[in-house]
């Protein structure tokens, strides 16, 4: 880059930031300015009145789904990809997509496996039963 790139990029950079600053400057000076009452600060849910607290404790399995999803959606965007260019990969991008889907069934495998997919009264009943069955062969052996 020479010298005159950067200064075109150094301008810009200040102009951006200066067109923040007023939008937020006009906004705080133009603005309303009113204290909201009891009712504003409470959340609305279809025009009901709140008979909870708006604070709830959400699972620990939900991230954990969450976090599946991220992980196992993001091989879409490899095999999306690797579709595109399927003929130019040849055999080697072909074989290479077959380990790549390997390990990721693994991965669902194992994930399976210790229960991570699993969650909820209903399941955690029948792992405990099946946690007693085990116990219960254990000793006959």
């Amino acid at each position: 880059m020479d010298e005159l790139q950067i200064w075109q990029l150094v301008l810009y950079g200040v102009l951006v930031l200066l067109v923040v600053v007023v939008m937020l400057g006009l906004a705080f000076v133009l603005g309303e300015r009113r204290i909201p009452g009891r009712a504003a600060r409470q959340p609305y849910e279809a025009g009901m009145l709140p008979i909870h607290t708006a604070h709830i404790r959400v699972p620990v399995q939900f991230y954990l789904i969450a976090m599946l999803f991220v992980i196992f959606d993001l091989e879409a965007v490899f095999i999306f990809a690797w579709a595109i260019a399927v003929r130019e990969a040849g055999w080697l991008g072909f074989w290479a997509m077959t380990i790549f889907m390997g390990i990721l069934f693994v991965a669902l495998a194992y994930e399976w496996r210790v229960g991570a997919l699993d969650w909820g009264p209903r399941f955690d009943r029948i792992r405990a039963r099946m946690d007693n069955s085990q116990r219960e062969i254990n000793k006959r052996v």
